[in-house]
């Protein structure tokens, strides 16, 4: 599969989007570190993910927007979507289509990175 048509990116572009946003279509998983802050440092930085709009060629050198940075609460975090398959087991081979591919959002510190 080439992924790197511009319309399969534009397309994973848009259901990452609509992913980091809503939080609907996939999974979010925090890491130990991020499971360990207040509910209130977890709950506004997932706000932070969802309100990002800071994409540029330097953040974001694939335009899928599937990887971003922001400091918030003095800590550095770290926002990654990767694609998967329905079972979960394996990378998707399509993550332009919903049908076939889980996305699974991970918020973690900059250290555990």
């Amino acid at each position: 599969m080439d992924i790197d048509t511009k319309e399969k990116v534009s397309e994973i572009r848009r259901l990452n989007d609509e992913f980091r946003t809503t939080f609907r279509g996939g999974k979010i998983l925090f890491t130990a570190s991020v499971a360990a802050l207040p509910n209130m440092v977890k709950a506004s930085a997932l706000e932070k993910v969802a309100e990002f709009k800071d994409f540029n060629e330097a953040n974001d050198p694939n335009g899928e927007h599937d990887f971003l940075k922001f400091e918030h609460c003095n800590r550095e975090f770290i926002f990654s979507i990767v694609y998967y398959d329905k079972t979960l087991e394996w990378g998707s081979e399509d993550p332009a289509d919903p049908n076939q591919t889980v996305r699974v959002g991970t918020l973690m510190l900059a250290a555990d990175w």
